[in-house]
This record gives structure tokens, sequence and C-alpha cells, in this order.
């Protein structure tokens, strides 16, 4: 892949009589971007993979640690159930990204806990705290298991329109105008889990920001240097800002600290190490039985759904980051219908919530311009074993959240960014966002870019994407509740659950203006480009990229 020609200008002297006007270069769009080291089939060596997988494990294990930091605690759970836990979404999470790189998606797509089950998991969680137990230990384990029975009934929302194929059908509406948008708040819509969180200790996530900032400039230096960084920086930056927040939590710099405080920058605070198991394996039914509520089961599907719409944007990503295709309908909806049999998996074990294609692993794809699968599949491996080895995985399990959120800025961002785009009228938008939002935004290249009704859809769609998710959550911060507040609790989980996502709002208002209004034609709206894509035939490089590993052969098509 080579360097891009410079855009060319208009002539500023009429050409001399006798010769024909040369017309201004138009750059081409771009299917698969310039300068990836390794595309999606491609493989670097077996040293650099083990280190890419590891990259890998550690930039997804944050929103692990975080989700559980978050709720263990307030279900009632002590830090040994918090590294349970921990070692449970560690080893499910390995399970689900292994499956959807092998007959999934096929793209390399780290599957991580999703943010959007915290409202029906925060409602199951307030339901049973007006209970009377014996301790918190039992409130702990019954409320545990009504999530787990929530997320096992819930999960035949995806496994349903994923496998009947309504979800391909759906699909089939998306183009590259409506897509942007959606691609866009994948990235804008966890901005929250950036700066705000990395503010909470801003003397070790702040020098976290700058080192992963400054090694964009080592090429200055020496190329060779460079590289390295460029492939394995995060697991340097972290060791250097890990060690930094030790020397500080040793030197007794946090001994009179608020309380808060210290739980973000030390690095004792997490109590993991000392809770964790040398070795445990996690096991189905391991909180008990599961427990069944109608209204605990409906909050769950919106949730469910929404983290079908979210991997659904992030696949898109993925493809990308990776050099791979857009992905065609029919591995669209076969990869929901897997994320509803992860989903019941991920109940079975107690899991506490949901997965999700994750956002920040494939910013890391884009920033080590490594699209390797291989690399994923790997990082699976070393989920699964550091969730069975338990103090080996506690060990990095207590590294300050505050780093991870510096390494949200780039990956979110890069996300976003990826490419510059050619196009006079929004790339000013991607930079004003820094390009949280360009990843998706690029889908645009193919679309006439000057056409009004273009950029009405996509700007007014990511705009109130952005909009009424903030709405949303202001108020949840404000009232301790979302603004559907009803006696029937389920259906405020389900609505309240549905408007806070950024791609939620994104593809609803994007589907349904691009398909209702007037004023381009197909060529216009990109689907020349696009629409060959979307059947798994309709592209050669569909069947490259998309096609089973011969071990799968022996499942039936219609089950795939």
């Amino acid at each position: 892949m080579g360097e891009e020609k410079a855009a060319g200008s208009l002539p500023t002297q009429a050409p001399a009589q006798g010769t024909v006007p040369r017309a201004p270069y138009v750059p081409q769009p771009r299917e698969q971007l310039a300068h990836l080291h390794f595309c999606i089939q491609s493989n670097p060596s077996w040293r650099e993979t083990f280190l890419f997988a590891f990259q890998h494990y550690i930039v997804m294990l944050g929103s692990v640690v975080a989700v559980s930091s978050i709720l263990v605690p307030q279900m009632g759970g002590n830090n040994k159930d918090k590294a349970q836990v921990i070692q449970t979404l560690l080893f499910v999470s390995g399970i689900n990204t292994l499956l959807q790189t092998l007959v999934g998606t096929r793209l390399p797509t780290v599957m991580n806990p999703s943010f959007a089950y915290l409202i029906p998991v925060i409602s199951t969680m307030t339901d049973f705290e007006s209970r009377n137990f014996s301790g918190d230990r039992q409130r702990f384990r019954h409320t545990m298991r009504a999530i787990q029975g929530s997320m096992i009934v819930s999960s035949i929302v995806n496994i349903g329109i994923g496998y009947s194929g309504l979800w391909g059908k759906y699909a089939r509406t998306f183009t590259p105008v409506s897509m942007a948008p959606v691609v866009c708040a994948v990235g804008l819509g966890l901005f929250g889990r950036g700066f705000p969180e990395l503010a909470k200790c801003v003397e070790i996530g702040l020098p976290m920001l700058i080192l992963l900032l400054l090694q964009q400039y080592l090429k200055r230096v020496h190329k060779r240097v460079h590289t390295w960084f460029e492939r394995f920086g995060i697991l340097f930056c972290i060791a250097v800002a890990w060690s930094f927040a030790a020397v500080l939590t040793a030197s007794g710099a946090y001994n009179k600290a608020k309380l808060e405080t210290q739980r973000h920058c030390r690095v004792d605070r997490s109590y993991l190490l000392a809770s964790a198991d040398w070795v445990r394996v996690p096991y189905p039914f391991q909180w008990g039985p599961p427990s069944f509520g109608a209204s605990h089961v409906f909050g769950m599907m919106g949730a469910t759904l929404v983290s079908a719409i979210e991997s659904t944007g992030t696949h898109f990503a993925t493809a990308r980051l990776s050099g791979a295709t857009p992905p065609p309908t029919r591995v669209i909806s076969r990869s929901v219908g897997l994320q509803g049999v992860g989903l019941l998996v991920e109940g079975a074990f107690g899991t506490l919530v949901g997965s999700t294609a994750s956002v920040e692993n494939t910013g890391l794809l884009g920033l080590t311009k490594i699209g390797s699968r291989r690399a994923v599949q790997l990082s699976a491996a070393f989920m699964v074993f550091f969730s069975i080895f338990g103090k080996f995985g506690a060990l990095f399990a207590s590294i300050p959240l505050p780093i991870f959120a510096a390494i949200y800025c780039i990956l979110f961002g890069i996300v976003g960014k990826m490419q510059i785009l050619r196009v006079c009228s929004l790339v000013i938008v991607a930079e004003l966002f820094f390009g949280a939002a360009a990843a998706g935004v690029s889908f645009v290249q193919f679309t006439s870019s000057d056409n009004l009704r273009n950029q009405y859809v996509v700007g007014v769609s990511l705009f109130l994407a952005i909009s009424i998710p903030q709405y949303f959550n202001q108020f949840n911060a404000s009232a301790g509740h979302g603004p559907a507040h009803t006696n029937a609790g389920w259906f405020n989980d389900i609505l309240n659950t549905l408007f806070s996502s950024a791609p939620v709002v994104a593809m609803a208002m994007a589907t349904a203006l691009d398909r209702t209004l007037d004023g381009a034609t197909a060529d216009e709206r990109g689907l020349s480009w696009w629409t060959r894509f979307q059947r798994t035939a309709g592209d050669g490089r569909n069947e490259e990229f998309y096609s089973f590993p011969a071990a799968a052969t022996f499942i039936p098509s219609r089950f795939l």
C-alpha cells in the first residue's frame, strides 16, 4: 500500500494556445487504508504476535476491572467476589472473542464487557436492596442470580434477530451515508471514559497521556525506534506510568489523601492480589441457580439490543482498520446471533454484564497498524490463561484505572480519525472532534460530499447521537433516575438504556433520514460502491476475509 498522492490545485494561468487544459487532480476513494503493516490475513512473526496479543489483553482489561469495581461493591460483594467476577469476565470474554474470530464476523474483534448493561443491572440491584437478607454476601448472590436469569432469557433477542436473518435484512438499509454517523458515535459516545476518568488521578493519568502522544514523534529520532514504539508503545507507557504510581504509593504521597483519591491513585487499593485464588476455573452457575423476574428480563432485553447495535458499528470500524472490505449483511447477522449465544454462556457463568465488540481494541489496530486476526485469537488465550491463574491476572488488573483512561483518549480517537477526509465540508468537523468520529466519517468519501442532503443526514444524526444520550446521562446523574420514570420499571430500563447509547440514536436517525429524504441519487449516496460488498459473493475479497476455516465446514450453512 503506497503513499497517497496529494491533491492538486486548479491552474492559475491560462493554458498555452493549442494545448488541452489539464483537469485538476481528484483523489480517489480508498477502499483499504494505506500504511498497514499487517492486514487481517497477514501475520507478523510469532514473537511480535505474542506481544501484540498481550497488548490486546491489557487494553481490554480496563473495561473488565472498571465494570466489576463499579457494580460488585454496590451489590454487597467483597474483594474476593470482585476478583472472581473479574476472572469470570475474562474467561468468557476469551471464549466469545475466539468464537467471533472463527465463526462470527471473522474480523480481529475483541469481545469485552458492555457498559450498556449498567442501567438494567443497577435497576435489579436497587430492587434487591429493599429486600431483607442476612448479610451483604447473601444479597450479592441473590442479585447475581437474578442478573444471570435475565441475561439467559434476554439472549433470545440477539439469537432471534441474528440467526433468523432479521438483522441482516435491516442491515441492507445501511449505506455509507447512514453508517458514517453510526461508526462516529461508537467512538464519540465513549469519551466519558477518557479524560474525565483520567482526571480522577491527574498526576498519573496525564503523564501517561503525554507519553502516548510523545511516542508518535520518535520517528524523528530513529526509524527503527519509532517502529517498535508504534507497535508496542502502550506496553512501554503502561510500565513507566505504573512504576511511577508505585513509587508515589510507596513514598507515602497519598497517605493523607481522600479515600476516593487513594482508590484511583494507589496501586495497592484494588486488593485483587490478596483476594484472587492461585488457580480457579470459572464454572456455570457458580453463584447458585438463576432466578427469573419479568421486569428484570425486559430491562435486560433493551441492553441486549443496544450491545448488538454498538457491535455492528464497531465491526465496520474494525473492517476498515484491518484492511478488510465492509462486512456483508449475512456476516453481520450471524455475528449478532453468535453474540446472543455468547450472552447465554455469560448468563450461565455469571459474568454480571453482557459483552460487546471492544472499541478500544479496534483503536489499537489503528495505533499499531496491525490488523492480524491471529494476534486477536492469541489474545483470547491470554484472557483464559489469566482468568484461571488468578494471582497472575490480578497483578495486571491492579493497574490504576486512570492509566487505562489515558489509553482510551488515544484509542477512541483513532477509531475516529483513521484517515483525513478529502471532503471539504466535513474535514473541518473531523478535525474539530480530533477525529473521534472520522473513522465513520471516512465512509462519506464514497458518497457525494457536496450534496447538502448527505451533509444533513450525517450532521443531524451525529449531533443528536451525542446530544440525546448526554441529556439522559445528565438527568440520571442529577435526579438518580432516567427521564423515563413511570411505574413500569422494565419500560423505564428499556427506554433509558436505548436513548443513553449514542450508536443506537445514530443508527435510528441516520437510517430513517437516509431512507426517507429525497435529493440524492444512488451514486450520490455511495450505493454503487457499497452494494457489491453486502452480498457474500458480491466481491471476490469477501470470500477471502469472511470465509470459514476448514474446521467449521461441518456446520450447516443455515446456522452460520
